[in-house]
């Protein structure tokens, strides 16, 4: 697989989350300003540039066969953790605190901390396979950014159907997928 394009889907991937959170805050009108985006999609590129420098370290004493299929088991693993929330999940992650119905300053670095958790896994995941860190770290920043406020847009103007919803199980079945080819 082209590592552009394995690139774009990883950050896409890992990314979904935001567009799901958006969409559910959307759906109940809340406001997400932007410089509270750009907090939450920070945290996100943050949060993976740490673990890659983890993976990194843990990388050179692997075979690359070994690398890759370890790689490819944790996407497996974070997609399936991923699906079995969506399974359980009654509701989305409410940071509202203070129930103002906008997610401002503490609210959105919280937010930010609790979608990045993916990109974390996914870090480690991405240095072992061997994806350069800070590229995939900035195409996380503008997806989640990109994502989030879709979502929050889309959710907006759909707020009256019920199938939105149903979407946000996508970030699961991709990173098993990315976890699979990686596998092979």
């Amino acid at each position: 697989m082209n590592i552009s394009f394995s690139i774009l889907l990883l950050a896409a991937a890992v990314s979904l989350d935001s567009f799901s959170v958006g969409l559910s805050y959307g759906l109940k009108n809340m406001k997400v300003p932007v410089k509270s985006i750009v907090i939450i999609a920070l945290c996100s590129a943050f949060s993976l540039l740490i673990a890659m420098i983890l993976g990194e370290m843990i990388q050179p004493l692997l075979p690359p066969y070994i690398a890759n299929r370890i790689g490819g088991i944790i996407f497996i693993l974070i997609g399936g953790w991923a699906l079995f929330q969506f399974f359980r999940q009654k509701g989305p992650i409410d940071a509202d605190f203070d129930r103002s119905g906008t997610i401002t300053g503490l609210e959105a670095v919280v937010l930010g901390f609790a979608l990045s958790l993916d990109s974390f896994g996914a870090g480690i995941a991405a240095a072992i396979i061997g994806y350069p860190p800070v590229t995939l770290a900035v195409f996380i920043a503008v997806m989640s950014f990109l994502f989030l406020t879709a979502g929050l847009n889309i959710g907006r103007i759909f707020s009256h159907l019920g199938w939105v919803k149903r979407v946000s199980f996508l970030p699961g079945v991709l990173l098993v997928l990315i976890g699979i080819l990686k596998i092979r």
